[in-house]
């Protein structure tokens, strides 16, 4: 039986991005394996090999973590090997070089390099020379931006890159969503003739929900409220943010969230301030929702929106740009239904569908 390995950081990870990938390998009779940081409760595969790797390159735990994964790819008999995550993609590249000259094909999704226009320079010092290097040991670099992908075809040296529209979006499932939108603010005791911002994402300094707080302090509307779906370690400190700023009241975190396609029907305008994105599967779900979009001008985002044409796009601290754009909307409503109609023309391109068609003609290559 042939046999494929996927590896990641985090076996989550493929729960979220490479379900149809692995079930494709399944439907053409392969052995599908994966490695990872285990999550509990959390199956992907038949077969998994839990390996604790470290998301930075260079702890101490990640020795042990490369001579567990080195053995396993040497003993696998791997026909394929796809790699996802920095740390995970480097040591798996360097453990399967043997395997490798025997013909093992390496493949790698770079989801977003850290090293970027803007990046800090310890992005580019810890990460571009250990992306170098495992280039030379790559069959084929997938890169999911036009940034990266210029980039890896001038700097990097894989056999082959490939630009990959993303991950895939389920476009139906988040257009054709049904709400009672006065009944789900109902729920999350928002007034029904508010305006509703939307931001979908983990709390962290990388997503910067704090710019909107920011935003909304200086917009100075207690008709507009700020839903923010999802968990992170900065929760704290964005609440603290809205209490000092006086805006408490019109702030809501809601934690993880399973109905976002619904939170996007019932929203108004999403915002996306991120510092750092690969290609942003929360900002394509609100464009194939029909929600107007203000985000951060960064990699990634700079994909899908163009500035004026299908949503607006501020610097990642332009406070005072998103307080204009956010406000814009409200000037100006005939602005939504333009946006709309242009962004149900440009999400069919990143569709999940047209994406896993990509990857198959990957996958197929010799």
């Amino acid at each position: 039986m042939k046999k494929v390995l996927f590896v990641a950081s985090i076996m989550g990870h493929f729960k979220a991005f490479h379900m149809p990938y692995i079930e494709y390998f399944k439907e053409r009779g392969y052995q599908v394996e994966a490695a990872g940081k285990p999550r509990e409760g959390l199956t992907i595969c038949e077969t998994e090999h839990n390996i604790d790797f470290e998301r930075q390159p260079f702890k101490i735990k990640n020795i042990a973590a490369y001579k567990k994964l080195r053995k396993l790819i040497q003993n696998g008999n791997y026909e394929i090997i796809h790699c996802h995550t920095p740390v995970a993609a480097m040591m798996t590249r360097l453990a399967a070089q043997k395997v490798r000259k025997k013909g093992t094909r390496v493949i790698y999704t770079a989801h977003g390099f850290h090293f970027f226009k803007g990046a800090p320079i310890k992005n580019w010092l810890m990460y571009f020379p250990v992306e170098w290097l495992c280039s030379f040991l790559t069959d084929d670099l997938i890169t999911i931006n036009r940034e990266d992908f210029e980039f890896a075809k001038k700097y990097l040296h894989a056999k082959k890159t490939h630009y990959v529209p993303g991950v895939g979006v389920n476009v139906d499932k988040f257009k054709n969503a049904v709400v009672d939108r006065d009944k789900k603010r109902e729920e999350l005791r928002i007034p029904k003739d508010s305006i509703v911002l939307l931001s979908v994402g983990e709390l962290s300094v990388r997503k910067n929900q704090r710019v909107i707080i920011e935003a909304l302090s200086k917009i100075k509307n207690d008709r507009i409220y700020y839903v923010v779906a999802g968990r992170g370690s900065k929760k704290e400190e964005l609440e603290k943010l809205a209490t000092d700023l006086r805006v408490k009241d019109n702030v809501l975190f809601l934690g993880f969230r399973s109905d976002i396609a619904e939170l996007c029907k019932t929203a108004d305008v999403f915002c996306f301030p991120s510092f750092q994105e690969g290609l942003p599967v929360a900002l394509m779900e609100s464009m194939a929702a029909g929600l107007s979009c203000v985000a951060s001008e960064i990699r990634g985002n700079t994909d899908l929106i163009t500035a004026g044409e299908n949503g607006f796009l501020c610097g990642p601290t332009d406070v005072d740009g998103f307080a204009e754009k956010i406000q814009e909307f409200l000037k100006n409503p005939q602005l939504h239904e333009q946006f709309r109609n242009r962004n149900a023309e440009i999400i069919k391109k990143f569709e999940l569908d047209n994406v896993i068609e990509e990857m198959k003609k990957i996958y197929s290559e010799e």
